[in-house]
């Protein structure tokens, strides 16, 4: 299988896998003449990395090249398109071109159909790494499950809970934080994940969970927490808005009577019309003009924010004041 497919927003298994193709394919003795990392941002790389694949292994292994932020699926330029598609049969069987994205595939695009046919044929190999949902709470505990077992860990009912508490969906530090833990024991406890994983996790769809059970200072802990790690204040107040917008749709739905699941959940933008069912318990005795007053407030803390007021302030005085 000469090309490898990996796309998806879960860095750390994206890296595990590379790491593991790169420890079977390539003699580490050559490694420096047999393995090459290239760039797609840079089409002269991306030209470079279809050279090279072409190019069979030195002395012993096999070669492989490596291409983060690949092109060939995700907004392929015809010429750049052109160059892949004659370069698929020139690939040597000892030279593997792993081309990785976050995004997943344009099915649109010709190369990615080409590819995917060679995929199904099984002459090529795609794997994806999608991250969870910050919703979606068996996502995130599968996510824990799946890096522990990578790492040769066994985790807690109670410790995968606490580490989606901790870390929610970053499985970088998801990945760190439980090699800190392995140094301790291989079997991971809540007690230990309480006393070696600092901090809490926080995303701006808890900020709104928190504003929904009229909590401000929750809202507030939380809503500084994403603004201490660097999340932008415009992104989370849009985040919050589509968060309530849906809430809206759902209750003034419910309250005229809908009961199909997959027409609320066109009409409130959701993807998942099995979310209504959780929605519908979230929202349960919530009037419609509360999430319209929501709204109206993020309006203003939108408008302080363009002003130039600190993010803190804005969310105090606009949302809260």
């Amino acid at each position: 299988m000469p090309i490898h497919l990996l796309w998806g927003d879960d860095a750390a298994a994206r890296d595990r896998a590379i790491n593991g193709l790169i420890d079977r394919l390539v003699d580490p003795s050559w490694s420096s003449l047999n393995l090459s990392r290239l760039d797609g941002n840079e089409t002269e790389q991306a030209i470079q990395a279809l050279e090279e694949a072409r190019t069979p292994p030195f002395a012993a292994g096999e070669r492989l090249v490596l291409l983060q932020r690949s092109p060939f699926c995700n907004g392929c330029p015809s010429e750049l398109a052109d160059r892949f598609e004659a370069a698929l049969e020139l690939i040597p069987e000892s030279c593997h071109l792993v081309l990785v994205n976050p995004s997943k595939p344009d099915r649109r695009l010709r190369t990615t159909k080409t590819l995917q046919k060679r995929i199904k044929a099984g002459l090529d190999h795609e794997q994806s790494f999608p991250l969870p949902t910050a919703w979606d709470g068996r996502g995130q505990r599968e996510l824990v499950l799946n890096t522990a077992k990578a790492l040769g860990l066994s985790v807690e009912s109670d410790a995968v809970d606490a580490l989606v508490e901790a870390i929610g969906t970053d499985s970088a530090r998801l990945e760190s934080e439980l090699r800190k833990l392995s140094l301790r024991s291989t079997s991971i406890t809540a007690a230990l994940v309480t006393e070696l994983v600092g901090g809490r996790s926080t995303n701006a769809l808890a900020v709104g969970d928190a504003l929904l059970e009229g909590n401000p200072g929750e809202a507030i802990a939380r809503w500084d927490a994403l603004i201490d790690a660097g999340e932008p204040a415009l992104r989370i107040v849009a985040t919050l808005t589509g968060q309530i917008r849906g809430w809206l749709w759902v209750s003034l739905l419910e309250q005229q009577g809908e009961r199909d699941v997959a027409v609320i959940a066109k009409a409130a933008g959701i993807g998942n019309p099995k979310r209504i069912y959780v929605m519908r318990k979230q929202l349960q005795g919530r009037p419609p003009k509360r999430f319209l007053s929501l709204l109206g407030r993020l309006l203003e803390v939108d408008a302080r924010l363009k002003r130039g007021a600190l993010p803190g302030d804005a969310f105090r005085d606009g949302l809260l004041g």
